[in-house]
C-alpha cells in the first residue's frame, strides 16, 4: 500500500467521485460503500443522522424537506440557505458532508488521506474557490489544492485515459474542452505542448447544466397534468420530487432511444406520457443555443476560428445528449472526441495533478515505475483567471463608483499587476480599497470580494496623492492584495480568504427577484420571498466592521445590486474613501475610459461601462438578418385547450375509454363549408399565434398504445 496518496475529488453539482494514482501511476476510481463509482451529491438529514448519496436520493420523495440537492450552485454564499430541524446549513456545510462521504469510503480501501485536489468550474470566483477549500478542510483534509475542471479533463486526455504511461500525445494540439455537467457549463481552449498543458482562454455559465434540461421538461409536464386534472404537482414537494427522478431517468433514456415514457402522480391522479426526443430537443433548444453562443463568443474574443482547433473534447454527464453532440459537430465541422468517461475523467485529471504536486522522493519511491515517476515530474499545467479583478474607484466626472480592473479575464496565472491611484480629498488620512471581481456574464454587476485599508497615512497630503495597489493571483486563482502610500511608505496587505469578509452576490435569482434553492426537488423561497432590493442596498457602500464585532449575515433575498446613481452626493463618496485611478506615467487622473488626457497614455483595464441612468433607453439589439429565400418555416400547430378527455392525455391502461372516444369521433361527420361571395364574406379574425411552449403539442404528447 502506498505511504503517500495522490487523490483527486470531482465535487459535482449532481454527482461526485474520488480517485487516486495506484502503484503503477494509473488513476483508479474508488467506489463508495454502495459499490457505486459516482455518488449523488445529495444530503439527507434524518434526526441526528446525516446520509449522503443514493440512500438520500431515494428518501427525497418520502421526506423532501429534509433533503438538499444541487448545493454547489450556491457555493460562495456564506449565509445559511437551508434550515432543517431548526438548524441552519450553508453550501459549505453541504459540500463538507459530501467530501466526508467520499473520503470515508476511500480510506477504507487505501488508508489515511491527508491531502487532495478538488476540482472547481473555471468560472468559479475567488469566494467560491475558498468555500470549496474550506469544505475540504472541514472534511478532515490537511491540505487542499484546486484545479479547474476543464484543465483536469485536458490532463486526462493528453496523459492518456488508459494509464499515464501508455498513451501520450506526440504532437502539439489546441484542444477545446466542452464540459457540460449536471449544474455548470465550462468551456476552455487548451494548448498542449511537450510536457505542458496551458489554458488559452475559458468561459462558461455557472447556472447552465443538465438539471436545467430537466426543469424545462418538468415545467411542461406539470402544465399538461394541470390541464388534465386541475391539480399541479408543483404544489406538493413529494410529487415534484418523484417527478424530478422520473424526468432524470427519461433524459438518460432519450440519450440512447428515440422516445421514452414517464409517469406523473399527484393528488390521487396518475398519468403516463410518452416523450419523443425531437420534441424534447425543441423544448430545450434555448439551452443548447446558449452553449453554442458561449462557444462562438470564446473563439471570437480570442480571434480564432474552428480551423485553429485540433480537438473538440467532450466531458460531463450532460454532454451525452444527442442534441449537444449534433450541435457541436455542426458548429465545428469535425468529429468529436468522446474517448473520455463523462463521469470519471474530471476526477482522473485531478488525480494526475495531485501526482504532479506530490512528485517528491517519498511519493516517487511509492510508485513502482521509474518511468512513471520521471514523466510525472516533467508535466506542467498553467491556468488562466476566469474573471477580471480590480478595485472600486471614484469617477469624479459622474460622481459614481465604478470598477477599475487591473487584471483582465483569461490572464495566465500566476500574475501580479500594480497600478497607481490617488486620494480623493486633501489631507485624507485613510484609504479604503474594495476589491471587486467581474460578474459571471458581460452584463452582470461586479462582486465585492473584500477590502484592504491603509490607516494613518502621512498628514497634509494634497488631493491625488499616490497609492500604489498590487493585486496578484496565485496558481490556483486565489487573490492577494497589497497597497502602499508612496509618500510615507505605509503598507497594508491581505489575502481574501475569510467568508465573513464577503458580500454574497452570487445567488440564483427567481423571476420575482427572490432566491430559489433546491430543497429536495422543490424550489424553496428563501429569506424574504418577493422582497425587492432597497434603494440603499448597494454593495459598493458596504462598510464591514471588524470580524470580532461582526454580526451573522441575515437570511434575506439577495438581488442584483443597483449601480450608484449620479445624483449621489460627494459626501457619501468621500466617506467611503475610494481612490481615483492615476496615470502610471505622469500621475494625472484617468478619465472614465481609462485614458490620460495629459500624456495620452491608455490602459485597457479602465473602468467598466458606466451604469445606465434612470430613464435612459437601453441600446437597441441589432436586427436579425432576414431568413434566406426558400428556407422552410417551422410548422406551428394552432393553440388549443386540452381537456381531461382529450385522447392525447389518456393513460397507458385506459384502453376502453380510448376505443369509445375513437368510435365517437369516427361516427361524427364534418359538414362541408358553405361557399360565400366576396361581398357577403365576413373578415376572418386573426388567430392568436401559438406560444413557443404550445408549438408541436399535437406531436409532443402522443398516446401510447
Amino acid at each position: 500500500m502506498l505511504t503517500t496518496h495522490a487523490v483527486g475529488i470531482d465535487l459535482g453539482t449532481t454527482y461526485s467521485c474520488i480517485a487516486y494514482l495506484n502503484e503503477h501511476g494509473e488513476p483508479v476510481t474508488l467506489a463508495n460503500e454502495e459499490g457505486e463509482l459516482s455518488t449523488p451529491s445529495v444530503v439527507l438529514f434524518d434526526g441526528g443522522e446525516v446520509i449522503v448519496g443514493t440512500e438520500a436520493l431515494r428518501n427525497a420523495i418520502v421526506n423532501p424537506k429534509h433533503v438538499v440537492q444541487n448545493s454547489k450552485r450556491f457555493m460562495g454564499d456564506s449565509s445559511p440557505r437551508w434550515v432543517i430541524e431548526g438548524r441552519p446549513y450553508t453550501p459549505v456545510d453541504i459540500a463538507t458532508f459530501i467530501v466526508k462521504k467520499l473520503l470515508s469510503s476511500a480510506q477504507r480501501q487505501i488508508g489515511p488521506i491527508s491531502q487532495a485536489v478538488i476540482t472547481v468550474p473555471a468560472q468559479f470566483s475567488d469566494s467560491q474557490r475558498h468555500a470549496t477549500v474550506e469544505a475540504g478542510h472541514r472534511a478532515g483534509l490537511e491540505r487542499v489544492d484546486i484545479i479547474n475542471e476543464p484543465v483536469a479533463a485536458a490532463l486526462c486526455h493528453v496523459l492518456g485515459s488508459e494509464g499515464l504511461w501508455f498513451s501520450e500525445l506526440a504532437e502539439e494540439q489546441r484542444i477545446l474542452v466542452y464540459d457540460l455537467g449536471g449544474g455548470t457549463f465550462d468551456l476552455s481552449l487548451v494548448a498542449y505542448r511537450k510536457n505542458e498543458v496551458k489554458v488559452i482562454a475559458s468561459s462558461g455559465d455557472l447556472h447552465l447544466g443538465g438539471i436545467d434540461w430537466n426543469h424545462a421538461l418538468e415545467k411542461r409536464l406539470c402544465t399538461q397534468f394541470t390541464k388534465a386534472f386541475g391539480k399541479d404537482p408543483r404544489d406538493d414537494s413529494s410529487s415534484l420530487q418523484a417527478l424530478a427522478l422520473e424526468v432524470e431517468q427519461t433524459k438518460r433514456s432519450l440519450s440512447v432511444r428515440p422516445r421514452a415514457a414517464l409517469t406523473v402522480q399527484h393528488a390521487g391522479h396518475r398519468k403516463t406520457f410518452q416523450v419523443d426526443i425531437a420534441h424534447f430537443e425543441r423544448l430545450t433548444q434555448p439551452h443548447v443555443e446558449r452553449t453554442a453562443e458561449i462557444t462562438r463568443r470564446l473563439l471570437k474574443e480570442n480571434k480564432l476560428g474552428w480551423a485553429h482547433v485540433d480537438v473538440v473534447l467532450l466531458t460531463g454527464g450532460a454532454s451525452r445528449m444527442p442534441m449537444i453532440r449534433k450541435t457541436l459537430k455542426e458548429m465545428s465541422g469535425r468529429t468529436l472526441n468522446t474517448s473520455l468517461s463523462p463521469d470519471l475523467s474530471i476526477a482522473h485529471g485531478a488525480t494526475y495533478y495531485a501526482g504532479m504536486l506530490l512528485s517528491n522522493d517519498q511519493f516517487a519511491r511509492s510508485i513502482l515505475s521509474a518511468a512513471a515517476t520521471e514523466r510525472l515530474s516533467q508535466v506542467r499545467q498553467q491556468s488562466v483567471n476566469a474573471r477580471a479583478l480590480g478595485v472600486l474607484v471614484r469617477d469624479p466626472q459622474r460622481r459614481v463608483r465604478v470598477p477599475h480592473y487591473l487584471i483582465d479575464a483569461n490572464t495566465p496565472l500566476p500574475v501580479a499587476k500594480t497600478h497607481t491611484y490617488g486620494t480623493v480629498v486633501p489631507n485624507q488620512r485613510r484609504v479604503h480599497l474594495q476589491i471587486v471581481e467581474s460578474g459571471t456574464s458581460p452584463d452582470a454587476p461586479p462582486a465585492v470580494l473584500g477590502r484592504c485599508v491603509i490607516d494613518d497615512i502621512a498628514p497634509n497630503l494634497p488631493e491625488n496623492s499616490e497609492i500604489a495597489v498590487t493585486i496578484s493571483y496565485d496558481a490556483q486563482a486565489r487573490v492577494h492584495v497589497s497597497a502602499t502610500d508612496v509618500s510615507s511608505g505605509k503598507h497594508a496587505s491581505t489575502e481574501i480568504i475569510r467568508q465573513e469578509n464577503l458580500v454574497p452576490q452570487l445567488a440564483a435569482t427567481g423571476a420575482d427577484g427572490s432566491d430559489v434553492a433546491m430543497l429536495g426537488g422543490m424550489p424553496a423561497r428563501l429569506g424574504g420571498g418577493k422582497k425587492k432590493a432597497r434603494p440603499d442596498d448597494d454593495a459598493s457602500k458596504t462598510t464591514l466592521p471588524p470580524s470580532s464585532a461582526r454580526p451573522a449575515l441575515p437570511r434575506r433575498a439577495i438581488t442584483a445590486k443597483r449601480p450608484a446613481s449620479p445624483a449621489e452626493s460627494d459626501s457619501a463618496l468621500d466617506a467611503a474613501e475610494q481612490p481615483v485611478p492615476l496615470c502610471n506615467k505622469c500621475g494625472k487622473p484617468l478619465d472614465v475610459r481609462g485614458r490620460c488626457r495629459s500624456c495620452g497614455a491608455s490602459t485597457t483595464k479602465g473602468p467598466a461601462k458606466p451604469p445606465q441612468r434612470p430613464g435612459q433607453k437601453p441600446e437597441q439589439a441589432p436586427a436579425r438578418a432576414p431568413a434566406a429565400a426558400g428556407t422552410p418555416k417551422p410548422r406551428q400547430a394552432a393553440p388549443r385547450t386540452l381537456a381531461a378527455k382529450d385522447p392525447d392525455f389518456e393513460m397507458f391502461n385506459d384502453e376502453s375509454t380510448v376505443a369509445k372516444q375513437r368510435a365517437s369521433r369516427a361516427s361524427k361527420t364534418v359538414p362541408p363549408p358553405v361557399p360565400q361571395g366576396k361581398a357577403n364574406r365576413k373578415p376572418t379574425p386573426k388567430s392568436k399565434s401559438p406560444s413557443p411552449e404550445e408549438v408541436g403539442e399535437d406531436e409532443f404528447w402522443e398516446l401510447v398504445e
